[in-house]
């Protein structure tokens, strides 16, 4: 026991000299906690940005859309048509469209008015549809109970939009996609070579010709074919298996495949070629690539996010990715069109393999 206990005490002592796995140890529980703080207790209420279609002449549906417009849950979004909003919606740059068809307001028998809303939420992300329904229902209940009506006098409609046949599993396919990428550049790269520094096989190949460069973009080279392949064969079976519908042009999502799994790969790189250890190089690589994988649009909408946030998730080589894959294969968006995800996934690039050759060490 007398031995466990003095070896115990000396990794202890080993492990607190090493002030960069001390300090990402430490930090890391710290800066989740932040994050998901950030996220889930936000003290502001939560905001839609919805469009309304008014087709009802009554005077109760111009009060209801004036009221509808001071409550904080809701921010109106001037669009020209339905389709307008449609397309807005299904990229992200609108959360729902409520509708109010021409019978709302009318008043019943007993001279109450009553009516029907309609929800519509983009079929490959219903979440945010489905959560302002829910609140909707809320509203309708408490309208209806200011009419001493026992019976609903009010009704909330559910309809995804019919611009679109994007199923829940094509919409995350491009998540799946870009989380693939991030764990074999990230989880892969990251801590083999720290490995290879422990063997001592680095240290052979540094009185080689080979310069630092030339390990880089060899190493990267290699695992660019693994990459490929994996996502080659996560197509087929999300295809043979899943039923994925494949809307874009495989020239135009393979080009963006190969700049975006380059990109990430140059992380893997950095963080393996600048630690010392396979310890260092856990601890960065779960500091950098758990956030992108949560702040990234793959697991949860964005939309769940304050602001702040959600701009400084937009800055992440991972959300360009995702983003880009997305609107490839489910839009049948053109490299033109995905051209500021590009230009993102460009400027990564040239930053992580110019600092990946600088900080690299051979032991």
């Amino acid at each position: 026991m007398r031995a466990t206990f003095v070896y115990a005490w000396m990794q202890l002592k080993s492990y607190f000299r090493d002030p960069v796995s001390l300090f990402f140890t430490l930090g890391l529980p710290v800066m989740f906690l932040v994050v998901f703080g950030a996220i889930f207790h936000n003290d502001s209420a939560v905001n839609f940005e919805v469009a309304i279609f008014n087709h009802s002449e009554t005077e109760f549906s111009q009060q209801f859309i004036e009221n509808m417009e001071k409550q904080e849950a809701f921010t109106r979004v001037d669009v020209d048509s339905m389709d307008e909003a449609r397309e807005k919606m299904g990229r992200g740059q609108l959360d729902t469209v409520i509708e109010l068809p021409a019978t709302f307001g009318q008043l019943n028998a007993q001279g109450q008015p009553t009516g029907d809303v309609v929800v519509y939420y983009e079929e490959g992300s219903p979440e945010t549809g489905q959560t302002v329904a829910q609140v909707m229902d809320s509203v309708m209940n408490e309208l209806g109970a200011q009419f001493g009506q026992q019976s609903p006098l009010f009704s909330v409609t559910r309809k995804a939009t019919d611009t679109t046949i994007v199923s829940q599993f094509d919409y995350m396919f491009a998540g799946l996609l870009g989380f693939s990428i991030l764990s074999l550049g990230f989880f892969g790269l990251a801590q083999m070579i720290p490995a290879w520094k422990k063997t001592g096989a680095l240290r052979r190949l540094k009185v080689t010709p080979l310069t630092r460069g030339q390990l880089i973009f060899g190493t990267m080279l290699t695992f660019l074919v693994i990459g490929m392949l994996v996502l080659a064969v996560m197509f087929i079976v999300g295809m043979t298996v899943f039923g994925f519908d494949m809307r874009g042009e495989w020239t135009q999502i393979v080009p963006f495949l190969l700049l975006g799994t380059i990109t990430i790969m140059g992380f893997g790189l950095l963080i393996g070629g600048a630690v010392k250890n396979e310890n260092q190089a856990a601890a960065l690589t779960n500091l950098t690539a758990f956030p992108m994988m949560f702040l990234s649009g793959v697991f949860f909408p964005s939309f769940m996010m304050p602001d702040w946030l959600q701009t400084v998730s937009g800055f992440m080589p991972l959300t360009p990715l995702v983003e880009g894959i997305r609107y490839i294969i489910t839009e049948n968006a053109t490299l033109v069109d995905v051209a500021p995800q590009i230009g993102m996934l460009c400027g990564w690039l040239v930053v992580v393999y110019v600092a990946a050759i600088k900080l690299f060490r051979w032991e």
